[in-house]
């Protein structure tokens, strides 16, 4: 990561303009800890909405991730590789849970049968 006074010396060279995003909390200390979602299914038919997650620790702390705008589309045996955010960054993670909507009030309700699911730290890469 930069600082905030310091990242246009180090991320805007003189030769070539760059776009930069920076993804902050709205709650203080304004970190966001960053995670790598990489989910295969395992449905019959495609199935495209958005994933929540929430981790928790062996002591009981529990984080939820911050819902993407885009939807996600979710084919058999493909892998899906979504970035997620959480305010907190738990060290020990003892249990992960999954939630799919679809967004919609009317219409049928969908299950996302998950094959395999890997969840990857970018902040600790490490873990």
């Amino acid at each position: 990561g930069y600082y905030t006074d310091r990242w246009k010396k180090l991320l805007i060279p003189k030769s070539s303009p760059t776009k930069a995003y920076f993804d902050t909390s709205d709650q203080d200390p304004f970190c966001m800890y960053n995670y790598l979602l990489d989910i295969t299914t395992w449905n019959k038919s495609i199935r495209r909405g958005f994933i929540n997650i929430k981790i928790t620790d062996d002591v009981g702390n529990t984080v939820e991730s911050q819902m993407n705008s885009e939807a996600s589309t979710f084919q058999k045996y493909k892998t899906v590789k979504i970035l997620t955010g959480f305010y907190r960054d738990l060290d020990k993670i003892a249990k992960i849970s999954l939630t799919f909507s679809t967004k919609t009030l009317i219409g049928p309700k969908h299950k996302l049968r998950i094959l395999q699911m890997r969840l990857k730290s970018l902040t600790n890469p490490e873990r």
